[in-house]
């Protein structure tokens, strides 16, 4: 089990291959995602051990030659933030009672505003989707009863307001399949 995560997104796509091989070489700590991103951006996603992930991401920040355009760490990242990145959940059953969407325009500031959500309500977490195809924002999908939904959302959007990265949030309540079928 992951007790970190440690993000490195560069403006560059050699940096990003640069950088991804320096964390592996850094520390023991695990690529979980690592891929280019929208617009012409590369992201580095890491896991591990907490000391492990601050190690490899200093090393990467000192290999970005000067392309780092974010960086985050997130210890104690809760379970249920990798497999939404990864697009391996599954429907909740209570999708439809309601869905919680926060729209960022960075995909580091998605990845913490997830972490926070899942914390701070009972909700179910079902995808983040960072910068593919979508000019480098980030959204995030969860579902819930409608107070845990707006609790969770409410509380996404708090951890990021100070970074100004937030786009917009929204919360829809009875929601049908459909509105899934794209992932499903």
């Amino acid at each position: 089990m992951l007790a970190s995560i440690g993000i490195l997104e560069l403006s560059s796509i050699a940096a990003g291959y640069s950088v991804q091989d320096t964390v592996v070489k850094a520390a023991m700590v695990e690529i979980l995602i690592a891929r280019t991103i929208c617009p012409g951006k590369y992201i580095v996603v890491i896991g591990g051990k907490t000391e492990a992930v601050k190690t490899a991401l200093k090393a990467g920040e000192n290999a970005s030659l000067g392309f780092l355009a974010d960086k985050l760490l997130i210890p104690n990242v809760d379970k249920r933030v990798i497999p939404a990145l990864s697009g391996c959940s599954e429907l909740p059953e209570n999708y439809n009672k309601a869905l919680g969407i926060i729209e960022t325009f960075s995909a580091s500031s998605i990845i913490r505003a997830a972490d926070s959500a899942i914390k701070a309500a009972n909700v179910d977490l079902y995808k983040i989707h960072i910068a593919m195809a979508i000019g480098g924002k980030g959204y995030l999908l969860l579902c819930g009863d409608t107070g845990s939904v707006e609790a969770a959302v409410n509380a996404g959007v708090e951890c990021i307001r100070e970074e100004g990265m937030l786009l917009n949030k929204l919360v829809i309540f009875g929601v049908t399949k459909d509105l899934f079928k794209e992932y499903i």
